[in-house]
């Protein structure tokens, strides 16, 4: 009599992808684009200049940078949940830690240990978890876990709310709280490998050639398929590898400044709080468009050159956002082009990485490209900041930002699989 394993109605990876989104959802939108909402609160009551109270979003961006690799390798080692856990624990702290600032010290220090956490929860680890599992949706899966992150733009209202009814500091508490009810949780549903499960990428199964079983659990089905497999030292030896980490940096370094300083740059041109933090809000959710549109796209069509494309569309959105000063209607332009652009980037960058090194070592490779990117972290936020105190406004930074992004479409561009 033949027996055969149980097959779920739903794939597993769809579960693991459901979590991801709510992760991503969760932390960018608390950590990530909320960040703006209470930088002026807390530049107001210590009357610190806009450039350290950037520079915490610059510390963040750093140490997330040097975690990145690490975090890469330990989670091909490790596996997901192990560190979604112990980095909800450090996340959850370190916003209570902000809660309870009184110096610049504690204030760069509670962002050190958010960043730690945020490392151990967040891009590297959930893309991972989720191109583990997928290999022909990989497009469609990591837009489902990129638009978590767009759709943490919700969260910016709330936020505001939050400080306006609690003050900021009551706000960043609550906040820590809701890490532990639902990141801290949500980390047992994530699982290493499908290999582990009898499954191939995707919810695909194999039967045993000699009868009608389904491999059993722990069965090695990695060799039923071909793929390219690149190691981490090879990788960066490869000239596509640096192409993809140049011009993923520089559109850290421009999303990063725009982020932080949304809310403070509509606010030196005019626009009242409350509108000004719908324009914070509506990046990340234009960006749900790009994500998922960008990641259907890349099942389809060609992935780099979609990239490419993303790059010039945020090139424009930076023009239009430099020339709000003259014409407010340009905001409009400005989130619809750079959210789009932006949702593109995002979504694409763990399917190209996917494409052209392979799964095995998926972690450790994706890893190094997020460390690097995230210099741009550092970079973005406090060179903005700086440019602010020294002429009183952001004196034509976003023009230059522009210009920035167009060297990311031509890094992008003369990308190659083989190289």
């Amino acid at each position: 009599m033949n027996q055969h394993i149980k097959t779920p109605r739903v794939f597993y990876g769809w579960w693991i992808v459901g979590a991801s989104f709510l992760i991503a959802l969760y932390l960018a939108g608390t950590i990530g684009y909320g960040f703006t909402a209470v930088f002026e609160p807390i530049a107001s009551e210590f009357g610190w200049s806009y450039a350290q109270v950037s520079f915490a979003s610059s510390l963040r961006g750093m140490e997330a940078g040097l975690m990145a690799p690490v975090i890469g390798m330990m989670v091909d080692r490790y596996g997901p949940r192990r560190l979604i856990f112990v980095g909800s624990l450090l996340l959850a702290s370190g916003t209570f830690m902000l809660s309870q600032t009184t110096s610049l010290f504690t204030y760069y220090s509670a962002f050190a240990l958010i960043a730690i956490g945020m490392s151990a929860c967040t891009i590297t680890v959930l893309m991972t978890a989720v191109m583990n599992w997928f290999r022909k949706k990989a497009g469609i899966a990591s837009s489902i876990v990129s638009a978590g992150f767009g759709f943490g733009g919700l969260m910016v209202p709330i936020i505001v709310w939050l400080i306006d009814s609690y003050g900021w500091r009551q706000a960043e508490f609550i906040l820590g709280i809701g890490v532990l009810l639902l990141i801290l949780p949500l980390s047992f549903l994530f699982r290493s490998k499908p290999e582990d499960y009898g499954y191939l990428p995707d919810g695909e199964t194999r039967k045993n050639p000699s009868s009608n079983m389904v491999i059993e659990p722990q069965a090695d089905i990695s060799s039923s398929y071909d793929e390219i497999e690149i190691s981490g030292k090879q990788a960066i030896r490869n000239r596509t590898f640096w192409h993809l980490a140049i011009a993923f940096l520089l559109h850290h370094t421009v999303m990063s400044s725009v982020t932080t300083h949304v809310m403070p740059y509509l606010s030196n041109i005019g626009f009242a709080k409350s509108r000004s933090s719908l324009v914070a809000t509506g990046i990340p959710l234009v960006s749900v468009v790009g994500r998922l549109g960008f990641g259907w796209a890349g099942d389809k069509r060609e992935r780099r050159k979609l990239a490419a494309i993303s790059f010039i569309l945020v090139s424009i959105g930076l023009v239009c956002f430099d020339f709000a000063t003259i014409a407010t209607w340009l905001t409009i332009p400005f989130l619809l082009l750079l959210g789009l652009g932006h949702g593109g980037c995002c979504v694409l960058r763990p399917a190209l990485t996917r494409e052209f090194f392979g799964k095995k070592h998926y972690g450790t490779i994706f890893g190094m490209l997020i460390g690097i990117s995230c210099i741009g972290n550092v970079i973005g936020p406090l060179v903005t900041g700086i440019v602010y105190d020294v002429w009183g406004n952001y004196h034509h930074i976003w023009l230059v930002f522009s210009g920035v992004a167009l060297i990311s479409f031509a890094s992008t561009w003369t990308a190659s699989a083989r190289q």
